[in-house]
């Protein structure tokens, strides 16, 4: 017996920016016998031209091209099975609720969106529409995060009663959001909404819980003209690219160095004028880059959590406590970087993850914080014990290469651990951000249920 070739799904894609790049390279390569793109829906020709190179380059046909306002003329034209949604955050409940509304499955990155009347939106078209919402929570995929999920559920710590979670992005990956258009927080929602979502879910999804209350502190420390004035940074030009003297400037990014980012936005400035390497310490930055949140969860646990963007290091430490004992996950993704004289591209990581501390560039020095990860788990008047935990390929600890085979073959493996996020998921992970930006404004705790959206589990 010959088995059925799999079924071809007509995908169409909302937002090419560098982020779309994951899912079209999966429909041209390992995902190609189950999709077709069949549109683009983006106001940037220059962006649909590289993702079409990417195509031909792949023997494919390019896509249908439409203009945000046409996004109608593009559901009833193309009839895509599935849309995926990969616009600036302000803009995803505009094109998730009209594919809902039309039937489609949707996919969409984090965060869902960005406030809580756009929440709603989504939430009523999720609920009348015979299309599934996923949201796109990669980290939920990693082996390391996967193994401290099945710690909990497994009730050797017993129940949950406190969660600590502290985020350190470095100074390559954390000033970035400050130079492009996460630096707007009516665009991104802030760090908190935007970067946050994904720490958020994660708690959510490793307790089974549901947030209830938010406190938050927060506020812009370290980028931005008034800090860096206060620490004597003055005479910085307006943007990196061709600016003189920013050779040698850790925190410039030059766009005309690096091939992708050329011809996704230094090429395209002269269609939409969106400048992609903005000076992280000019005027205009309305987020904040230090926040710290005391979440209380309808089971009573209670989540202190910290983000810091402007951190020598990058990786997180979770600790969770519980009635039987604690388990600890210490994961470093870059343990240093080096000056930039010696990195390469300015604004570029220059340290990869596994560098050895042997290697000539970090000249022999002995680095005591090597990229790696450790899951310890202690119960009371015993020994720790170390998780072993599965090697992870790939960006995000392993996470988007099994995200990719979830989204475009649904089903296919069994999910034990409910790794596929729906609309409830994106709703659970947003009131936190939306909630602690509410508390950052007035200076009280937050409600969630206030929100009255459909949250229960």
């Amino acid at each position: 017996m010959v088995a059925e070739a799999p079924s071809r799904r007509r995908y169409a894609v909302v937002g090419t920016g560098s982020r779309a790049g994951m899912y079209v390279k999966a429909l041209a390569t390992t995902h190609a016998d189950v999709g077709t793109l069949v549109a683009w829906c983006e106001p940037n020709p220059v962006r649909m031209d590289y993702h079409d190179d990417a195509l031909r380059a792949a023997g494919l046909p390019v896509p249908a091209r439409y203009a945000p306002e046409d996004f109608d003329g593009l559901l009833a034209g193309q009839r895509p099975d599935v849309v995926v949604v990969t616009s600036p955050d302000a803009t995803h409940d505009r094109f998730a609720t009209a594919a809902l509304d039309a039937g489609c499955d949707v996919v969409v990155e984090k965060p869902l969106t960005t406030t809580l009347e756009k929440a709603r939106a989504i939430a009523d078209a999720a609920g009348r529409s015979a299309g599934d919402l996923v949201v796109t929570f990669n980290y939920r995929y990693s082996p390391r995060n996967e193994a401290l999920r099945r710690v909990i559920a497994s009730g050797e710590i017993g129940t949950v009663t406190s969660v600590h979670f502290e985020w350190a992005l470095d100074t390559v990956h954390g000033a970035d959001y400050f130079r492009r258009w996460h630096r707007d927080k009516s665009i991104s929602g802030g760090l908190l909404v935007h970067k946050s979502s994904h720490h958020f879910d994660l708690v959510n999804w490793w307790l089974a819980d549901v947030p209830s209350v938010v406190h938050a502190a927060g506020a812009l420390r370290f980028y931005g003209d008034r800090n860096a004035a206060e620490r004597g940074i003055t005479g910085r030009p307006a943007r990196s690219t061709g600016a003189p003297g920013t050779a040698g400037d850790p925190f410039a990014l030059d766009l005309a160095a690096d091939e992708d980012l050329r011809r996704l936005y230094l090429d395209g400035e002269k269609h939409d004028g969106y400048v992609r390497d903005q000076d992280v310490f000019s005027p205009g930055i309305t987020i904040e880059d230090n926040a710290g949140l005391l979440v209380v969860y309808e089971s009573g646990a209670i989540l202190t959590y910290s983000l810091n963007a402007h951190s020598p290091w990058e990786g997180y430490r979770v600790s969770v406590n519980g009635t039987a004992g604690r388990a600890e996950l210490d994961v470093v993704e870059r343990g240093f970087l080096l000056p930039v004289s010696a990195a390469g591209v300015v604004g570029r990581p220059a340290v990869d993850p596994g560098v050895s501390p042997d290697d000539p560039a970090v000249g022999g020095r002995d680095n005591p914080r090597p990229a790696g990860e450790r899951l310890l788990v202690q119960r009371h008047w015993d020994l720790a014990r170390e998780v072993s935990i599965p090697k992870g390929d790939g960006a995000h600890g392993g996470g988007d290469s099994q995200l990719l085979d979830d989204v475009f073959r649904p089903g296919r493996a069994p999910d034990p651990l409910g790794r596929r996020a729906g609309y409830r998921d994106g709703l659970r992970s947003l009131v936190v951000g939306l909630a602690a930006n509410q508390a950052l404004e007035h200076g009280t705790a937050v409600d969630v249920g206030s929100f009255g959206l459909p949250l229960a589990r």
